[in-house]
């Protein structure tokens, strides 16, 4: 008589275990959340308070920092934000293999050509522009490529919260680049930094449950 350890499994068993090991899955192929929304989130609220605090609504300022002060706290945070995320797309990455962890290194690549070119652009035509539209283009620039960057992950990995987090940021900075410096950074820091946190935390959440 066979041992109780060494019994076939049932059928409850057997669905169970595919369960799990099918929400693992999903789980690693989305990647955590914490990782692809809340350093951004952080960044943005940071970097573009920053700017508020220095545009205002009104055009003046509310602290005595400059605009190069502003965009370099702004600049330095989106890329420890990018490092991290790009961590996490690494990490997501290693748990696939063939044409999937090919497209998870192409899009880690899209991100770093993306950043780089809009920092070129903005070096090279921001002496051509006044202060305040030099920096809605520092502002702006970076937050379109990462509006793309997150649609096309999207598609990329049917991943929808993703693809419509793209485009809630390509909204929020189109409205903010046409109502002015002031309150583009201040919708930003508020619509998309706080909002990313949320998102990274609840997503996280929901992959959880």
């Amino acid at each position: 008589m066979a041992d109780d350890d060494e019994r076939a499994p049932s059928p409850e068993e057997m669905l169970r275990v595919i369960e799990e090991q099918s929400h693992a899955t999903v789980r690693l192929l989305k990647g955590d959340p914490r990782l692809l929304y809340v350093p951004w989130g952080v960044s943005w609220l940071l970097g573009f308070a920053a700017l508020f605090l220095h545009y205002g609504l009104d055009g003046r300022s509310y602290l005595p920092i400059s605009q190069m002060q502003a965009v370099s706290v702004l600049m330095g945070a989106m890329i420890v934000a990018g490092a991290v995320s790009a961590y996490g797309i690494v990490k997501m990455n290693k748990s696939v293999r063939g044409d999937t962890s090919a497209r998870g290194a192409m899009y880690g690549y899209a991100w770093l050509a993306g950043m780089v070119l809009a920092s070129l652009i903005a070096i090279r035509l921001g002496p051509m522009l006044p202060a305040a539209e030099r920096g809605l283009l520092w502002a702006g620039g970076p937050l379109l490529v990462v509006a793309l960057l997150y649609m096309l992950g999207g598609a990329i990995w049917l991943n929808w919260p993703m693809f419509f987090i793209g485009g809630w940021t390509a909204g929020v900075n189109a409205l903010g680049v046409l109502l002015g410096p002031g309150p583009h950074a201040l919708l930003t820091a508020v619509l998309l930094g706080g909002g990313f946190i949320a998102a990274g935390l609840w997503l996280w959440r929901r992959q959880r449950g």
